[in-house]
């Protein structure tokens, strides 16, 4: 398995985003979630990534049932705190507070029955709670011993600076594929190569549409939150579907799928760039393994950006309400 750094963390050069083992996407099945973290550790997968709010909790007892056959010390374990839920499924909060990361760390080492985490990921920022306040609270976790290293989520160029200069930031998680470029340009990968951040690119299947397998708007299910993504919704699925094809027609020459081109793509990108592909089945976590043997040229390569600009794809990331926590 090839790896990467995420500052001193070596990781699998493809990670497993577990979300979707446990919500969000329908077809819940624990069974095949085990079998294919079980099966990713066999391919040489380490980096699991989790978070409290997955569920929520659901996904962090998930793991750690999956962990609790003596398979700890080959997993790097990422979990995340921030977003808070509550009996309503459409009702968030953020907490940032010091009080409330160690209350949140507390909890999510009793569901995953572990003693510590590799990588302690602050899900969101907390406008309300200076940045260096929570991510002292998080190096103070690192010091006891129930944390290896920390990381972020969708924030700023200028927080990743503050919180880096308060205590060591191994990674930024957020939203990098072939049709959510924003990375490149909004400052945060830059500064994560000049200050040697590694950087967790999450949904870099574009939730599953730069597979070509999503047709119609129809095609997902009723309970699937994609339903109310912008992305996925009228005229803006209509031509985002046009640019997908030319994912589609590039991979049917190299003989392979448009899941392992678009990671494969992203893979090449930038070297300190770990994708988390999220799958609850082995089936799609074997094909989206196998972009670790795909070399793209650099023509196929120039063809994928100038079909996928930064400003190509139709729709949010995210509905408007849920933009707002972004980048902060």
């Amino acid at each position: 398995m090839q790896t990467r750094k995420l500052g001193s963390l070596e990781v699998s050069a493809l990670g497993l985003g577990c979300m979707g083992m446990s919500e969000f996407y329908a077809g819940r099945d624990d069974d095949e979630s085990l079998a294919t973290i079980d099966r990713a550790l066999e391919l040489g997968v380490t980096l699991l990534d989790t978070a409290d709010m997955y569920g929520p909790f659901k996904n962090e007892e998930l793991v750690g049932r999956a962990l609790s056959k003596k398979k700890r010390d080959r997993v790097v374990l990422a979990t995340k705190f921030g977003i808070v839920r509550g009996t309503d499924p459409a009702v968030r909060s953020i907490n940032g507070e010091p009080a409330y990361v160690k209350q949140a760390i507390d909890a999510s080492l009793r569901r995953l029955q572990v003693d510590y985490v590799d990588l302690y990921q602050y899900h969101r920022v907390d406008p309300t709670t200076p940045i260096e306040e929570t991510v002292g609270a998080m190096g103070e976790l690192v010091q006891a011993g129930k944390v290896r290293y920390i990381g972020l989520s969708e924030v700023s160029a200028a927080t990743l600076r503050k919180a880096h200069a308060v205590h060591p930031i191994s990674s930024v998680q957020s939203e990098y594929s072939l049709w959510s470029r924003e990375p490149e340009v909004d400052g945060v990968l830059e500064t994560c190569r000049e200050l040697g951040i590694g950087f967790l690119a999450y949904s870099p299947l574009g939730r599953g549409f730069l597979t070509g397998q999503i047709r119609q708007f129809e095609d997902l299910d009723a309970s699937d939150y994609r339903r109310h993504s912008p992305r996925f919704q009228g005229e803006n699925f209509a031509r985002n579907l046009e640019l997908v094809k030319q994912v589609e027609q590039i991979a049917e020459a190299r003989s392979t799928t448009p899941a392992p081109l678009a990671l494969a793509w992203l893979l090449a990108k930038h070297p300190h760039v770990v994708p988390i592909p999220g799958t609850k089945r082995r089936k799609y976590l074997e094909q989206n393994l196998s972009a670790l043997e795909l070399t793209l040229s650099a023509a196929e390569r120039g063809v994928l950006e100038s079909a996928f600009p930064i400003d190509a794809v139709s729709g949010l990331r995210y509905p408007e309400a849920m933009m707002q926590s972004l980048g902060r």
